[in-house]
């Protein structure tokens, strides 16, 4: 019997160890831990993030009832769960996608001590990016990461082009699945709250499913792919794809999606280059040792948190970045403009470590992704590579005058200011806790003695 564990690949369709269960042609035990360390901590469960990440898992749980599978929800401790599944069932195998965050690095070698122990094989497959890193660097010729994201994309782009692998084939109904021990159920059962959360959202169609999910996608493409490069940057009126809620966390194949794209008869150059974005950050989490790790080789004594809490709630006196901080709080949603204007706001004009930012986007974010979100959150420290340059501090009051002249995405989200004219409205408040000329000399002074700190050059 094989043991297939999901992560953040709630689908049924494209997952390379799917492949490897079908040919080993055995029955295989599958389920999904909901993690205790990954929902509870800052009760994420209730936060954006972790509601989109329930609500996906509830919809997947659905597509295996309604094809007859069973799909076991089981919440503790996975080295603890699959220590007792191996106690209570004839596993050979455990199979699994790789994580390279802390965590998941962690997670796995726990698992592979145990599965070891017990003379049990382990198997993790790489599918996360859309180029696979290993083939990438042999395609290259080199092992070294790629530090400035053009030249990558560049090569990339060409790699994707010749060697694209295609979406996996095995599908859940050529599966036989497997209940798990009922004790064990019993024992590892997901909190009531937890299971009310995950029924409501199916009833409220909050849920959604997979058609759901493509659908939108295939509007987007048909719809608003053409402006793309134009509209992503006007936020008052919502010109991206906004899959990423749906692709991180696994519930559409990011194989599937570059396939489709493939198949225009105009690739869609600027939307490309986000997936490219994308397998960057996903890169750098695997190759750059310093990635997880920046907060500990700087010296972030001059910064502080004193305004963390009034830029959080959006009471900074500064019009775009209020909006924005309440959209997010209402909505988990944010255009990625207005991540990076709000990002170097906090880091750079009102001076707090980025990690606290961070933090506060893994709560509030409905596509949260760890290494998605600490790669923006570097590059808006100007740490990391390709980074931001310590010099750089967007203005927030030019880029609302940029990007939005007539202040209709103020007006939606700071009805207060509804009755400003279209010049006044995007202007710092009487009660602006920061002047943004003298906070934005003083960032350029403190971060150039920040970044000369390092231990190490600054990649």
């Amino acid at each position: 019997m094989k043991l297939f564990i999901h992560r953040k690949d709630l689908r049924t369709h494209d997952l390379p160890a799917w492949e490897a269960i079908r040919y080993s042609q055995e029955p295989s035990l599958h389920i999904l831990i909901l993690e205790p360390f990954l929902l509870k901590r800052g009760e994420r469960y209730r936060e954006h993030s972790g509601i989109n990440f329930l609500n996906h898992a509830a919809s997947l749980n659905e597509v295996y009832r309604r094809q007859d599978r069973q799909l076991n929800i089981l919440f503790g401790e996975p080295a603890e769960i699959v220590h007792r599944l191996l106690e209570t069932h004839p596993i050979n195998e455990i199979l699994a996608h790789r994580n390279f965050t802390p965590y998941g690095r962690q997670r796995d070698n726990q698992l592979q001590e145990i599965a070891a122990a017990r003379g049990v094989s382990f198997t993790a497959y790489d599918e996360e990016t859309l180029a696979d890193l290993s083939d990438f660097n042999e395609w290259n010729g080199r092992s070294e990461p790629y530090k400035v994201y053009t030249p990558f994309y560049r090569r990339w782009n060409t790699f994707m082009r010749e060697h694209a692998r295609p979406p996996y084939g095995t599908a859940l109904e050529q599966l036989q699945t497997c209940q798990a021990d009922q004790t064990l159920l019993d024992q590892y059962a997901v909190p009531s709250e937890i299971v009310k959360q995950m029924e409501d959202a199916l009833q409220s169609g909050q849920a959604g499913g997979h058609a759901e999910y493509w659908q939108s996608f295939e509007h987007f493409l048909t719809e608003r792919i053409t402006d793309y490069a134009d509209g992503r940057d006007r936020y008052a009126w919502e010109g991206t794809s906004m899959v990423s809620r749906h692709l991180n966390v696994g519930a559409l194949s990011v194989r599937d999606i570059y396939q489709r794209i493939s198949t225009m008869e105009e690739t869609p150059e600027s939307w490309l280059r986000q997936l490219a974005w994308r397998d960057f950050y996903l890169f750098q989490a695997r190759q750059n040792p310093d990635f997880f790790t920046y907060e500990k080789r700087f010296d972030f004594t001059d910064l502080s948190t004193d305004h963390l809490q009034a830029w959080a709630e959006g009471r900074t006196g500064i019009p775009v970045i209020d909006a924005a901080m309440k959209q997010l709080n209402e909505t988990g949603w944010m255009p990625n403009r207005l991540r990076m204007v709000t990002a170097m706001f906090l880091t750079k004009n009102l001076g707090c470590p980025f990690i606290y930012g961070e933090r506060y986007f893994r709560l509030k974010l409905t596509d949260y992704d760890n290494v998605l979100n600490r790669g923006g959150w570097l590059w808006s420290s100007s740490l990391g590579f390709d980074a931001s340059p310590y010099f750089r501090v967007m203005n927030p009051v030019t880029q609302s005058q940029t990007h939005d002249p007539d202040g209709h995405y103020l007006r939606r989200w700071l009805p207060e200011r509804a009755h400003l004219g279209s010049k006044e409205i995007h202007l710092p408040g009487p009660d602006a806790i920061v002047d943004l000329k003298r906070s934005r000399a003083l960032a350029i002074e403190t971060y150039k003695r920040i970044l000369q700190t390092s231990e190490q050059p600054q990649s």
